[in-house]
């Protein structure tokens, strides 16, 4: 549907419950809001692209107290708004538009427009993985809690032919979880399993390196943050000393100079998540410097229900990823949407035969 004009928006509100008590460095999820934005024309009120606004507590910038009454009054001001007809001008207008600090609802917003543009039918970017002539390889999840409960998760991610595996550090005993690694590297060979960890930020700047050399006698693919954001100097000096490969995650939040961090710190990888730093131009951005930088990257989800994992997957299908992304959080919910998302043997893909759920 070709438009040069303005779509009325509007959300709905779901309260998404986790299937178990997902551990993270900052804590305990049990819930997690997200707000389904809603794209359609007054005149055809029947053809409705979707969008979510999913903040993370604590780590998104648009995390704060009166996020929905903010959401609320930002889709009145864009259904006053002429938007343009094609994908580049309207994600420009958008970047204009809406503020860096409104990450999550820039990139609902993304979403809805595009999906209206495309007919209403979930089709956001890209096309092979849409039309299930690509599957996207993933990384499988391991969450943090008690050491069977982990084991558990591992043995689940290796019977469902996962190649590659992230297991979250930095909760329980160090020695604990170097012990559950040596159980996937006594069993795998790097050329059979590929590892990854990530430790939240929940080292300290004082025993990082030491914990480092100590991760690295598993043939790890990666560590993701392993201190905490915002102290460049010494993420530099690590990247620099490391044993093993350093993945920038929450370093990127908020961050709008990119190049400047990109060059301090001299990270291995960075991962996207294209919620948290501001949507599609922010993320396709980030590729394009760190790809000038020979820095390898990879996209991630944020916990977002399927309608939000949809369209990272396009994109992510879109810009040609390659390597495991992080994109099997779809699970995790007992009242997620239904979806075509699906994922297998390590893999997730888009099934044509299962229809969507419409939000309510």
């Amino acid at each position: 549907m070709s438009y040069s004009c303005k779509v009325t928006f509007e959300y709905l509100k779901r309260t998404l419950i986790f299937k178990f008590d997902a551990g993270t460095s900052r804590g305990v999820l049990k819930t997690k809001d997200v707000f389904w934005v809603k794209a359609f024309h007054s005149s055809h009120p029947d053809i409705i692209g979707w969008g979510e606004a999913a903040p993370l507590v604590k780590l998104s910038l648009d995390d704060r107290v009166d996020f929905e009454e903010v959401l609320l009054q930002t889709l009145n001001e864009m259904s006053q708004v002429s938007w343009g007809v094609d994908e580049v001008s309207i994600l420009k207008q958008l970047e204009m538009i809406i503020p860096f600090e409104l990450p999550s609802i820039r990139f609902a917003l993304e979403t809805a427009i595009l999906d209206l543009r495309n007919g209403g039918r979930k089709k956001i970017l890209g096309k092979d993985f849409f039309e299930s002539k690509k599957a996207i390889p993933i990384n499988g999840l391991i969450w943090m809690g008690e050491r069977d409960f982990m084991l558990e998760q591992i043995k689940e991610k290796l019977m469902q032919g996962f190649d590659c595996i992230k297991m979250k550090i930095g909760a329980i005993d160090f020695q604990q979880e170097l012990n559950l690694l040596d159980y996937i590297r006594s069993r795998f060979s790097k050329e059979q399993i590929t590892l990854r960890v990530d430790a939240n930020g929940a080292f300290s700047t004082d025993d990082a390196l030491s914990k480092l050399e100590q991760l690295a006698k598993y043939d790890l693919h990666s560590i993701e943050q392993p201190i905490a954001a915002g102290n460049w100097e010494a993420m530099k000096q690590l990247c620099a000393a490391t044993p093993l490969p350093i993945a920038l995650d929450e370093e990127l939040i908020g961050v709008k100079n990119k190049a400047e961090l990109l060059d301090e710190i001299q990270p291995q990888y960075i991962i996207l998540k294209p919620t948290l730093l501001g949507g599609i131009l922010e993320t396709k951005e980030w590729i394009e410097l760190a790809d000038q930088r020979k820095i390898v990257w990879w996209m991630t989800s944020a916990l977002e229900s399927n309608i939000g994992l949809n369209a990272i997957a396009q994109l992510a299908d879109s810009l040609n990823a390659s390597i495991p992304q992080g994109l099997g959080t779809g699970k995790l919910y007992r009242n997620n949407l239904e979806s075509p998302l699906e994922i297998e043997k390590g893999e997730i893909h888009y099934n044509p035969l299962i229809a969507w759920e419409e939000p309510s």
